[in-house]
């Protein structure tokens, strides 16, 4: 059995692990990952707006991985409409690489609770093999923290370099062309750095829970016995 200085740690990691696993599943409900102002280019073109008359042709657009919201402001007044990703804008978008980020933050769900069992298992017993022991939360972790960051860099790209809100802002767009004017992450997408941060926290974690406590040792003293005591 383990101690009680390792049992405390090693259930920080397993909270820790599980806290990561909450938070991916807020991130991927939230449709908050982005969101920007988008001018309509078309409106601006046909009345040929000054700069004071260009924020009645400024919108809003916020969206996730599953959907979203795009206010249209073309010159009368905002129209709010709300969209999907699945199973038509997708087809817009790069879908391999939409796809993958989802297939990532799901594989990170996975790993997510397997390095949580590995934390519960070494608070309950000291494990046969190596591989299960402080080792294998560390591998765990790293193969979670590393996937999460591996879905942020990808959604990332995805915005700067294959122009995701643009093409999102103009989907079914017949008669207005819109532009990004402004474009900053939100909330589900920093949920998600919070949970690769959570497993970067439990390397520190599982390190801290090897650090051996010094032996607290009794001092027993030694009985002297004398003549008088051998007479009683």
């Amino acid at each position: 059995m383990p101690g009680w200085f390792k049992k405390v740690w090693y259930g920080l990691a397993s909270l820790l692990s599980f806290s990561s696993f909450i938070l991916i599943i807020v991130a991927l409900v939230l449709p908050h990952w982005l969101s920007g102002k988008i001018l309509c280019q078309t409106g601006v073109d046909l009345v040929n707006a000054t700069d004071p008359e260009l924020v009645k042709f400024i919108g809003d657009i916020y969206y996730g991985l599953f959907r979203g919201c795009k206010v249209r402001q073309c010159g009368l007044g905002g129209r709010e409409s709300q969209f999907t990703i699945f199973p038509q804008l997708v087809k817009e978008l790069n879908a391999g690489l939409h796809v993958m980020i989802l297939l990532l933050l799901f594989l990170a769900l996975a790993l997510a609770l397997v390095s949580m069992g590995f934390a519960i298992l070494n608070m309950i017993q000291v494990p046969y093999k190596a591989v299960n022991g402080p080792g294998g939360i560390c591998l765990w972790n790293v193969l979670a923290g590393g996937v999460v960051a591996l879905a942020i860099t990808s959604f990332m790209a995805a915005v700067r370099f294959h122009d995701l809100t643009e093409r999102i802002a103009n989907f079914q767009e017949r008669l207005f062309r819109f532009v990004v004017v402004e474009e900053q992450y939100e909330e589900s997408f920093w949920i998600c750095v919070a949970s690769a941060s959570a497993h970067a926290a439990n390397l520190v974690v599982v390190a801290i829970s090897q650090i051996p406590l010094p032996e607290i040792k009794t001092k027993i003293e030694e009985a002297t016995v004398t003549a008088e005591d051998i007479l009683y």
